[in-house]
């Protein structure tokens, strides 16, 4: 099938699987208010179309917009004047962001019953969440990235305020709101600046008009600043990290895993669509900008990681750490670092969504032990759950036989073909930094007896999280001794929107 955006149907069609995602989750939304009311709940609480019916009709969602993004393989577009684009790049995206929403929903069946949740409203801000994340993956024009970064950011505040009974959950969401409309600001000033530059909002129009010189380049220098700022937040790099440790901490942990994994590397992939598209003329300009972020990231989330002692702190901490090493990748501006970019995303999503699923069991489907001490013995009293966290772990850490380790094998290489060589050598010493605090907490599991009083429960493991945590560790553990095909698919995908100038390495100092 040919697109050439002539005519509205050829935007259905490109954007079906969105289109998928917004329907369902009205549906899911509608389906979750029609059934009659718990009275055991007080009448606040999921209907008796249990939480779980929903869920379950959710990852069916999930699963038909899985289905579209398969078939756009089969589209091809013609020019380039549409608002979204169709390439492999995208679908690639799509596919994280899709794998983040059902384990985040596989992670949600018992945490929603337990915590009586509104089940029908949380389970569509995830679809409504993942389809705003996909209109970022896809679009053409800047206005179309605001479109899709305010539909999930919208959607985000929304689910890390959903459990009003809990104080720390409205704080977070207060303080994610008010940052992020701060976020939300920079952005749009930057994207005046930019049209003020360029005469457009087109990406590739506004890339090749700063290519040519033809930008005016005082307005375009504080445009880039300003749009780098607004992503820079999004992703959550030192020093716009500041709202990251708390949102994590206090928003519901699916939520927090939600988050860490699919806000993230949305905001990636937009980051690299408009950075290395839209403003790869400009590479000299703010190679540098993102040189320094990504160093200091590396340091100081690393280093703040290694005094936490509240696993979800931690692991927020090691999110920032993660988009430190993804922005060597933006530095290095080449198609290798490009496609370990993405390769990296797809299994920072799986381990880093298993490291969470196991906090929430860990937490009793609540926010219940979520201090290091809470851990000790788990490896005796759980020894499965126990091995399936340790393999995330190491992941993260970046193990030799994960796929955590390969994907920072991918970004080395990448670096290393651009000569980033410092940005290199401290991306390998924070990793074995952050090997003591992924250590630490598997050395609690396995070595430390539980603490004196502590109470001796029987943990729950639901079937749809023992699936997602079974499933996980099995595709860590394959991405880690076979990567090569993703690495491919990975590779193959970047092709189709990344054009770098053979020149602009020898940009770089």
């Amino acid at each position: 099938m040919t697109l050439d955006f002539t005519s509205q149907l050829d935007y259905v069609w490109a954007t079906l699987p969105e289109i998928i995602l917004c329907c369902w989750g009205i549906l899911v939304l509608l389906m979750g208010v029609s059934g009659k009311r718990d009275p055991s709940s007080g009448g606040d609480a999921a209907s008796e179309l249990p939480s779980h019916d929903l869920g379950y009709l959710t990852l069916g969602g999930l699963l038909a917009a899985a289905m579209a993004n398969g078939w756009l393989y089969g589209v091809t577009e013609v020019g380039s004047v549409g608002l979204v684009v169709v390439d492999e790049f995208r679908l690639f995206a799509n596919w994280i962001f899709l794998i983040a929403a059902g384990f985040a929903v596989l992670m949600s069946f018992a945490y929603v019953y337990r915590q009586r949740l509104q089940a029908g409203e949380f389970y569509a801000l995830i679809l409504f969440a993942t389809a705003g994340m996909m209109f970022m993956a896809g679009a053409r024009d800047l206005i179309v990235v605001f479109l899709g970064l305010e539909v999930m950011s919208i959607s985000a505040y929304a689910l890390t305020a959903f459990n009003r009974r809990d104080r720390r959950s409205a704080e977070a969401g207060l303080k994610y709101f008010i940052l992020g409309a701060f976020s939300t600001g920079f952005f749009l000033y930057g994207l005046a600046l930019v049209y003020g530059a360029t005469g457009s909002t087109n990406i590739e129009t506004v890339g090749a008009a700063v290519s040519t010189g033809a930008a005016q380049p005082t307005l375009i220098l504080f445009g880039i600043a300003m749009l780098a700022v607004a992503f820079a937040f999004k992703v959550g790099v030192v020093p716009f990290h500041m709202w990251a440790p708390d949102v994590y901490e206090g928003a519901p942990t699916p939520v927090s895993a939600f988050m860490a994994v699919a806000v993230k590397a949305a905001a990636f992939v937009a980051f690299f669509r408009v950075f290395l598209v839209g403003f790869v003329g400009a590479y000299a300009a703010w190679y540098p900008i993102v040189w320094w972020l990504a160093g200091i990231t590396m340091v100081v989330a690393n280093v703040l990681a290694l005094a936490q002692f509240n696993v979800k702190r931690m692991l927020a901490y090691s999110s920032i750490a993660h988009a430190g090493y993804l922005m060597v990748a933006l530095a290095a501006a080449n198609d290798r670092a490009s496609a370990g970019m993405l390769f990296y995303l797809l299994v920072y999503a799986i381990m880093n969504m298993g490291a969470f699923a196991v906090v929430v069991i860990v937490g009793r489907q609540g926010e219940e032990s979520l201090e290091l001490d809470d851990y000790a013995g788990l490896g005796a009293s759980n020894p499965l759950l126990a091995v399936f966290l340790t393999i995330f772990l190491l992941a993260l850490a970046g193990f030799p036989g994960t796929a955590g380790f390969m994907g920072k094998i991918f970004l080395l290489q990448g670096a290393a073909d651009s000569r980033l060589w410092v940005l290199s050598i401290v991306l390998v010493l924070m990793t074995v930094v952050s090997y003591y605090y992924y250590l630490r907490l598997a050395w609690y599991v396995w070595m430390r007896d539980p603490r004196e009083g502590a109470p001796t429960r029987e943990l729950f493991v639901p079937l749809p999280m023992r699936f997602a945590l079974a499933a996980g560790a099995a595709a860590i553990i394959l991405l880690g001794v076979f990567p090569a095909g993703a690495m491919e698919f990975a590779q193959s995908s970047v092709a189709a929107v990344s054009a770098f100038p053979e020149a602009l390495t020898s940009l770089i100092p």
